[in-house]
Formats: structure tokens, C-alpha cells, sequence
């Protein structure tokens, strides 16, 4: 059972105790992402997360690596378009050590000069990276086709001409106003006591931050096709359609159907494109959730002369969803995977931690293994059908593609 709790300051504790394990996973979340920012500040929340570990007021970056090490532990951090996480994981008798590391980075990183001119070099060479990877670049674009100049479309690295602009006192000014008390959670699963809850009140709770909230551009959804060209031996494709936004609990109808159509090695899409015809190396289908919005693509990636075949087969893919939704047994084989899928996730501290702390910071409801269960039974036949017609609408179609094509001609 999850307790939430809120710290003198405002911030607050969601927390599963799991008496038989020996771990403990500690996350703060900060409900702060590049959607968030503006476009002189795009890239500035990743830069902050690396920018945390580089060192604090009382330890050098070597020594918060060192200091987890040496007790067997994890930390690490990601940012996404909507939030950060900063987590670790060790044993229970080492939470202390935990919380006090992730404290130390949140509220007394250096933001040292040279620091920041080193840090802006690796992630100058992420960019690069991204640039030359044309399977991770295709999901960029699709979201700069779906949504354009709004900061949903926007890459979380930035531009190499912003980060290059940015100092040490322009990050402070940011974290001032974006890693605040009301957009700030700890989410804490695994065996702890209840002291556990007077630590964090010292390392977190006593903190002077601000209120507010900073507030997100609502996303005006486009239908653009966007053509990276680029002389690649193989040709990445995506297709969006608009999905279903963080709060709506259409998803378990929607993961139920997408576990059919594009989400495995059975779904129709691998088995009819890459085994039964050999046309791709990869092709699936994913959902992705945010605050009023929401994307289900389709990607794939093949040779330059089966991208339009592929493409032609993906749409008819799509055609027959669309007409012939799913049947009875496909409906009841998807619920039999997502349930097996959600219990062996579950098993994990760190998936709870995760799926609690992202939950609370978004406001959705924090449901018990039981209560997910439940709704994943409740998928019928009927929702599948009504989340199809919702999704795989043609007039919400936008497309991405990376590789030696000029133009898209759908």
C-alpha cells in the first residue's frame, strides 16, 4: 500500500514499503523537462542533470561515484520532455548514504565554470551521437512533425547554439524557478523504516524553495512530414498518429490492442513484414503520454528499396485494424500478456519507485497491483474497438524519415 506524505516545505513522499526485499530505490522527481523550457533555454534541463553529478559543496564528482560504489549501489538520472529523475538503489542499511548524495546534488551542486565547459563538451558529442544515429534521430523528428516549434517538439538536448550561450549563473536562475516545492517528489519503495521518513524531512524538507509551478505550453498538434536525408544504408521511418494524453485510462485498451498490432515479436507487424516477408529488420508500434497530449507511432527500418513496400504494408496493416478491429481471442491473448508483464515488472523496487513517483508528479491516481490488474480484466472487445477508431484516425497522420529519400509522397 502507498502512504503519501508532504515535508515541511511542501515536497512530497509517496513511499511502498516491501518488508522482504533487502533494497531500497529512491527517486526525486522534478516536474521539469524541455517542455518546460523556453527557446533560449532549450537543453537546459539535461544539462542540469549533468550538471549534478559534477560535484557539490562537499564532494568532488569522483567521490559521489565512489561513495555508492563502495556500498554496492546504483545512481543515476534521465530527463525527459516532461520531467527528471534523479534515483539510486542499495541496500536498506545504506538509504541514509542515498539520501544524503541525492540532497547534496539537488540543493549544493557547484555549478562550477570549467565544469560546465567540460559537461557542455559531452553532451555536445551526445548531439553528435544523436545526429549519427538515425534510428534515435527519427523519433526527434517525428515529435518536430507532430508538433513543431512548440517545446513538445523539441529535442531535450537542445541545440549546440544554446548550450553553448548558457553560464553557471543562467542554470541557478533556472533551478530557482522549475525545481520547486510543488513540483518536486520523493518516491521511495522497498524495506525501510520509519526513520527513513525523519531523514528526508532533515535533507529535504528544511529547504527554502519557491511554489510556483511552472506552467507548460499547451500542444497544438500538427500533421508535417519531416525528411532528414542523409546517405544511410538502411531508411528509418516513422508514422504518427495522434494517441491518448497521461490521464486517460484508455490505455489499457490501448496496450491491449498494441500488443497485437506492434509491440513484440508475435504482433501482426513483425510477424507479416519482417518473418513472413522479410522487408525489415525492425518494425513496431509504441504509445507515449503527456500532459493534453499523446503519440502512437510506427516505426521501421529497411533498405532504400523496400521503403515504399514497407510503408504500403504498414498502412494496410493500419486499414484492417481500422475495419476489423480485433477478435474475442486477440483481445484475451493481450490481456494474458499485459498482466503477465506488469507482474514480473512489479517484482522490481526500482519499476515501483518509478511507476509511484512518475504517477504522483503527473497527478494521476497511484493504483495497487490489484487495482491494475482489474482494469487490464475490464479490457473488452468493445473499448479495443472504440481506442482504434480513436487512434488511427488519417487525419491526425504525420511522418518522419532518415535516410537517402528526398521527399515523402504520403
Amino acid at each position: 500500500m502507498h502512504q503519501i506524505r508532504t515535508l515541511s516545505n511542501g515536497i512530497r513522499v509517496v513511499s511502498e514499503a516491501i518488508p522482504y526485499v533487502k533494497s531500497v530505490s529512491i527517486g526525486v522527481w522534478v516536474g521539469n523537462g524541455s517542455r518546460h523550457e523556453t527557446l533560449e533555454e532549450s537543453g537546459v534541463s539535461h544539462y542540469i542533470e549533468h550538471m549534478l553529478f559534477k560535484g557539490t559543496q562537499r564532494r568532488e564528482a569522483w567521490q559521489i561515484a565512489r561513495e555508492i560504489d563502495a556500498v554496492g549501489g546504483q545512481i543515476n538520472a534521465f530527463t525527459s520532455r516532461e520531467y527528471t529523475c534523479y534515483y539510486t538503489k542499495t541496500l536498506d542499511a545504506h538509504a541514509p548514504l542515498a539520501v544524503d548524495i541525492l540532497s547534496d546534488m539537488l540543493f549544493h551542486s557547484k555549478l562550477d565554470a570549467s565544469d560546465m565547459e567540460l559537461e557542455r563538451q559531452v553532451i555536445l558529442e551526445e548531439i553528435n551521437m544523436y545526429e549519427d544515429d538515425p534510428e534515435e534521430l527519427v523519433h526527434d523528428l517525428i515529435m518536430e512533425a507532430a508538433y513543431g516549434d512548440n517545446p513538445l517538439g523539441r529535442s531535450i538536448l537542445g541545440t549546440k547554439e544554446r548550450l553553448s550561450a548558457m553560464d553557471s549563473a543562467f542554470m541557478r536562475r533556472y533551478m530557482e524557478t522549475h525545481y520547486t516545492a510543488r513540483d518536486m517528489v520523493i518516491a521511495v519503495s522497498g524495506n525501510f523504516d520509519e526513520g527513513l521518513f525523519a531523514l528526508l524531512e532533515q535533507a529535504f524538507g528544511q529547504q527554502a524553495l519557491q511554489e510556483n509551478l511552472p506552467a507548460v505550453e499547451p500542444a497544438i498538434r500538427q500533421t508535417r512530414r519531416v525528411v532528414r536525408t542523409k546517405d544511410t544504408e538502411q531508411v528509418q521511418l516513422v508514422l504518427g498518429y495522434e494517441g491518448i494524453d497521461v490521464l486517460d485510462e484508455g490505455v489499457y485498451s490501448l496496450m491491449a490492442f498494441n500488443n497485437i498490432f506492434g509491440n513484440g515479436m508475435s504482433s501482426r507487424l513483425f510477424q507479416n513484414i519482417r518473418e513472413k516477408l522479410g522487408l525489415a529488420y525492425s518494425v513496431y508500434a509504441y504509445h507515449a503520454s503527456y500532459i493534453g497530449a499523446g503519440m502512437f507511432n510506427i516505426s521501421a527500418g529497411m533498405s532504400l528499396e523496400n521503403f515504399e513496400k514497407v510503408a504500403d504494408l504498414i498502412f494496410q496493416e493500419v486499414d484492417l485494424a481500422r475495419r476489423e478491429k480485433l477478435t474475442a481471442e486477440e483481445v484475451a491473448v493481450a490481456k494474458e500478456q499485459l498482466k503477465g508483464n506488469y507482474i514480473l515488472s512489479n517484482e522490481s523496487p526500482g519499476a515501483r519507485m518509478q511507476a509511484a513517483g512518475r504517477s504522483l508528479l503527473l497527478n494521476r491516481p497511484i493504483y495497487s497491483q490489484e487495482e491494475i490488474l482489474m482494469r487490464i480484466e475490464a479490457v473488452s472487445v468493445d473499448s479495443v474497438a472504440e481506442i482504434i477508431d480513436r487512434i488511427l484516425r488519417p487525419e491526425t497522420l504525420c511522418a518522419a524519415v532518415v535516410g537517402a529519400v528526398e521527399e515523402i509522397g504520403f
